[in-house]
């Protein structure tokens, strides 16, 4: 029991030794309201410490879940482009498949187990660019919308309710989301 004592107080003589607490006065005793004083000062010191070690933790915390968030939107705008420049180099196969199958005589003419096979791969490729995000727009009777059709030919008409209306498809247009990849190429009926 007295080992534990000792060890006790030199532990606490270690704690205190950078500070002397303890005032004793003219007599030889300690000044406890002196001593208290010394005490609530180091105490409010390392108050002040504490608040400020963690007020600095809360902040890298904060600005190590900042640079996640913004890692993570890098990336995911890093994967959107490119998807987008794939899918750039992509479409032309789009439109050369689209002007072999347009070509009714030719089409026709080809054995129609192969070209089932074809349709069955192209269309199985569309499904993979759907699922990065394209998709593609322009309807024969739609309204001509500038933003997102490119007029190639304007075709007169006597009707003037079929006014900037489209007449055919040239090419279609593609889209990621609301970004457009390429406007759809078409020709447009106008009014004399």
């Amino acid at each position: 029991m007295k080992k534990e004592e000792n060890k006790n107080a030199t532990e606490m003589e270690e704690m205190t030794d950078d500070v002397e607490f303890e005032e004793v006065n003219e007599e030889g005793e300690v000044d406890t309201k002196t001593t208290i004083k010394k005490l609530r000062i180091k105490v409010k010191e390392l108050e002040a410490e504490k608040r400020e070690y963690l007020l600095g933790w809360q902040r890298a915390q904060a600005d190590y879940a900042n640079l996640k968030k913004e890692h993570i939107g890098d990336m995911a705008n890093r994967t959107r482009l490119a998807n987008k420049n794939l899918v750039e180099d992509l479409i032309p196969v789009l439109d050369s498949y689209y002007m072999a199958r347009n070509n009714a005589e030719a089409w026709n003419k080809v054995d129609s187990g192969w070209r089932s096979g074809i349709e069955y791969i192209f269309n199985h490729f569309l499904s993979v660019l759907e699922k990065i995000g394209l998709s593609s727009f322009g309807e024969v009777g739609e309204k001509f919308n500038p933003i997102i059709h490119e007029n190639i030919e304007i075709v007169s008409t006597e009707d003037s309710s079929k006014n900037d209306i489209i007449e055919s498809i040239l090419a279609k247009g593609y889209k990621m989301g609301d970004t457009i990849i390429r406007p759809a190429r078409v020709k447009v009926f106008h009014s004399a």
